[in-house]
């Protein structure tokens, strides 16, 4: 199945463009990485502190009623998610202990307060410090580096060095996109997306390294072409195999989106963003990064 047939698109000719566009959206991801470093941003409890409470009624209970209750005793920033078929609640505050009672404490007698007719059970109840947050933060970020790092010793191990650097600036590109369009939405920046950005980050390789992969076989083969026609012969001919792989990714991810629910649904965008960002990034920004090096080592140079 093709979706597109023999293009023949001069993609390198479109670079400058590309990095404009690649450029805004970089330092907008580094203002997002320096904002969250720095407690700023709509940071999670993972990340900034706070207490989560999950609650397990006999009866199901309306989150309108649960949100009342807690307004009623001066709690007007939490959040609620509810689990119907489970007859769940979870609570989440972005906030913790500044008295002798914990905050789960507080939230667990008001509700035994005001739903004396639906008895509970407590399912789990966390409270992380601004310590703990700040750790979490710092392991958050260490797991990112170590993943770049690790892109570029295996593409290095396969093909060279400089298609491992070219293939760990767009994983990265990619990951800052996404984080700055998170950022600039007031998206709550939690453990869930980051796993989304190390996920999207496994998916921009992969594409990356089928156009790499033909890209190589092109410069052993075609060593008296210019480096910009290898490189955009070896996009094209992967054209139709990259577009097919993104659209049937990003249906599945449009449709949990849409009907998957609140619990997984910024889960579900940071990846359909992260779909449309490393395809783009496939194209437009690990390829051209390539030309820097027309002069260097290796197979580059043998074709130049």
């Amino acid at each position: 199945m093709e979706i597109v047939k023999d293009t023949n698109i001069d993609f390198m000719g479109l670079k400058k463009y590309a990095y404009i566009f690649s450029g805004i959206l970089s330092i907008i991801g580094i203002i997002a990485v320096i904002s969250i470093m720095f407690g700023r941003g709509n940071l999670g409890i993972d990340f900034g502190g706070g207490t989560a409470v999950q609650l397990k009624f006999d009866k199901p209970i309306k989150i309108d009623a649960a949100r009342d209750a807690l307004q009623k005793h001066g709690i007007n920033d939490a959040e609620l998610q509810e689990f119907p078929l489970d007859n769940k609640l979870l609570i989440r505050l972005k906030k913790v202990s500044t008295s002798n009672e914990p905050v789960a404490d507080t939230i667990i007698s008001l509700f035994r307060q005001e739903f004396t007719a639906n008895t509970f059970v407590v399912d789990s109840s966390i409270e992380i410090g601004p310590t703990v947050g700040k750790r979490l933060q710092k392991d958050a970020f260490t797991a990112v580096i170590l993943s770049m790092i690790g892109i570029i010793i295996y593409i290095a191990f396969r093909f060279e060095l400089k298609f491992g650097i070219a293939a760990a600036i767009a994983t990265f590109h990619d990951v800052l996109a996404v984080l700055g369009v998170f950022f600039i939405l007031n998206k709550e920046i939690n453990l869930l997306i980051i796993t989304a950005l190390l996920t999207l980050a496994g998916y921009s390789l992969t594409d990356t390294v089928v156009v790499f992969d033909r890209i190589r076989d092109y410069l052993k083969i075609r060593r008296k072409d210019q480096i910009d026609v290898i490189i955009n012969n070896g996009i094209n001919h992967t054209l139709s195999r990259t577009l097919i792989t993104s659209l049937t990714t990003a249906l599945v991810l449009v449709a949990l989106v849409i009907f998957g629910g609140e619990v997984i649904h910024d889960f579900s965008l940071a990846l359909l963003l992260g779909v449309c960002v490393g395809t783009y990034s496939s194209i437009f920004v690990a390829s051209p990064l390539l030309l820097l090096w027309k002069g260097g080592s290796g197979m580059m140079k043998k074709a130049a």
